[in-house]
């Protein structure tokens, strides 16, 4: 068994969170949590589904100011307003800040929804599983991500169905989906996991897989909770793929054009995710940037968001290019909003009434603005969102029902997402 820990987040609330790895060649992790929550489930109530389609989630950490990205006020009173200006898009009538010009520039191709409420809490659980983090740390929702897998099927035991470039996270968890469907997380300290270790060659690699077996037949053979059949699954998958090579293959971008590398540079994590759809992954989830804001708001997002624009204005424009917007769904945004209101430090603290989200491909209807908040960035003024309607229209676009049910630890039949209710404007 493999256990590695992944980097630490640090946020305002003092609170570190960890994220860890555990997929290895040799095995799957599980610390006692995971042993006592995340229970694969031996006979699902629905029957196996396959989606061909892909998405890719990119999470903003810390909580990205809709204010100075997608939802500028300009006529706002100053303290509100704050120092950006709006610019307008190739989309008549839809302006957003001035240092996104490339996504202006390409805005028919992308929408922003801007009416999208949500909790204060610093955690992913809600933008990935549709659940608060306080809800999920009891009810045990599955993120988007192993969703996907437990629906992907495993037609291709060469390529994950999951993949966390930011390592595991309570968004990430699989839940009572069980930890066959926990993502493959290959960046950071965990990517030599996806290669043969020094002096280990195929045959000798065969016969470790053939000696894990036998060691875990006892533990299989007892185990009531089909944690074990989920471990089976997924060291399956980790074998299958260091032996393949062919993700490994998707995480090296020396085959890439030199000028392709030279537009990714700096933030690689958004070519990596292109390289991994393409290679047949169903869905991949990464992490961008430090958005906790509460100091220096704008002198941080100078920096931030100039980067952020040229890794979502690249990969929306491959996926085009390469003619696959219409199969790979894409995301960006983070946990909440900033307050409309600047502070004492030149800073946005947390704000939960509403934010903002980009998404694109898919086949979903783009060059749109959907919902508005208040004159003063406040509150949603028209078109109310919740997180899980958001994730209830990207399933829809994957192909996806969103009223499935699966057994929970307790056999107990729950849908993927309670409030399930599309954004129309979308589809």
């Amino acid at each position: 068994m493999l256990s590695l820990l992944g980097s630490k987040q640090k946020f305002c609330d003092g609170l570190n969170r960890r994220s860890f790895l555990k997929i290895g060649a040799f095995g799957a992790g599980l610390t006692l949590a995971d042993m006592l929550r995340a229970k694969a489930q031996a006979n699902p109530t629905v029957a196996a589904q396959t989606t061909t389609k892909s998405a890719i989630m990119i999470y903003l950490p810390g909580g990205p100011s809709h204010m100075d990205m997608y939802d500028l006020k300009p006529d706002a009173p100053m303290e509100y307003r704050g120092e950006f200006r709006p610019i307008q898009t190739n989309v008549p009538g839809v302006q957003i800040s001035e240092y996104f010009p490339r996504q202006a520039r390409m805005f028919d191709k992308l929408t922003a929804i801007r009416s999208i409420v949500s909790v204060d809490e610093h955690s992913d659980s809600l933008v990935m599983t549709g659940y608060s983090d306080g809800t999920n740390r009891i009810a045990h929702h599955p993120g988007f991500g192993s969703v996907v897998s437990r629906m992907r099927g495993s037609a291709n035991a060469d390529i994950p169905p999951f993949v966390g470039l930011y390592g595991m996270t309570i968004g990430n968890e699989p839940g009572y989906l069980g930890v066959a469907h926990r993502p493959f997380t290959p960046s950071g300290p965990g990517n030599s996991n996806l290669s043969l270790a020094s002096g280990v060659n195929i045959e000798r690699n065969h016969d470790r897989r053939q000696m894990l077996q036998n060691f875990d037949s006892l533990r299989r053979d007892i185990d009531a909770t089909g944690t074990m059949r989920g471990m089976d699954t997924f060291t399956q998958r980790a074998f299958d793929m260091v032996t393949s090579g062919a993700t490994r293959r998707a995480l090296d971008h020396s085959d890439e054009e030199a000028r392709t590398r030279d537009r990714y540079r700096g933030i690689e994590q958004f070519l990596t995710a292109r390289r991994l759809v393409e290679a047949g992954v169903g869905c991949v989830t990464l992490a961008y940037g430090g958005w906790d804001t509460h100091g220096n708001n704008f002198i941080t997002l100078r920096n931030q968001l100039p980067e952020l624009d040229r890794g979502i204005a690249n990969l929306v424009q491959d996926l085009y290019d390469r003619g696959m917007d219409r199969d790979t769904v894409v995301v960006v945004w983070g946990e909440f909003g900033r307050t409309p209101r600047v502070n004492g430090s030149a800073g946005r603290d947390h704000w939960a009434p509403v934010m903002s989200a980009m998404v694109a491909g898919g086949g979903m209807r783009m060059g749109q603005a959907i919902g508005a908040s208040s004159a003063r960035g406040e509150y949603p003024r028209d078109r109310r969102t919740t997180p899980s309607q958001v994730l209830s229209t990207l399933y829809r676009a994957m192909g996806i029902d969103p009223s499935l049910t699966f057994p929970n630890q307790t056999g107990r039949p729950m849908y993927i997402l309670d409030d399930r209710d599309p954004i129309t404007e979308l589809l």
